[in-house]
């Protein structure tokens, strides 16, 4: 299988982002993390992932600062996988993955999971873009500043 080119140090920060949490099985981890999995085994029974394929994702999330490897929190000999702040700052990619997902790969009435505030119980609504103003902002209304070549 040929190697992945890096994209770590592109200029466009899309591609540095995907560059760590780019494939399927990285994001589904962290997605994980957020729902509280913690331990290798649990990572591979909810996602049904190649063992070979799971310690090189985490490794990397380790490695990238998305995910921190603790001692257990039970006191026993394991270890487990924390979401770090930098892995924290990608829930509302997750949330909005989510809800294009919902919007777009669902048909009418068919069932899927939820995401539900903890507070009230009910779902949340969907994440808009906004402006400094609070106003909505559609990619029309937007553009990229490129930076110069040097």
């Amino acid at each position: 299988m040929a190697k992945r080119k890096s994209l770590a140090d592109s200029t466009c920060p899309v591609a540095r982002a995907l560059d760590i949490v780019g494939d399927q099985w990285s994001m589904l981890i962290v997605r994980d993390a957020f729902d509280g999995i913690r331990r290798f085994g649990e990572f591979e029974a909810s996602l049904g992932i190649a063992r070979n394929i799971l310690t090189d994702r985490l490794r990397k999330l380790v490695e990238q600062r998305v995910l921190a490897l603790v001692p257990a929190s039970d006191g026993s000999a394991y270890q487990e996988y924390l979401l770090t702040e930098r892995g924290e700052a990608l829930f509302p990619v997750i949330v909005m993955l989510r809800q294009w997902g919902e919007a777009n790969l669902y048909r009418r009435g068919e069932k899927h999971s939820v995401l539900v505030d903890r507070a009230s119980g009910r779902a949340l609504r969907k994440v808009p873009l906004m402006r400094d103003d609070g106003s909505s902002v559609e990619h029309e209304q937007t553009y990229v500043r490129k930076l110069p070549v040097s």
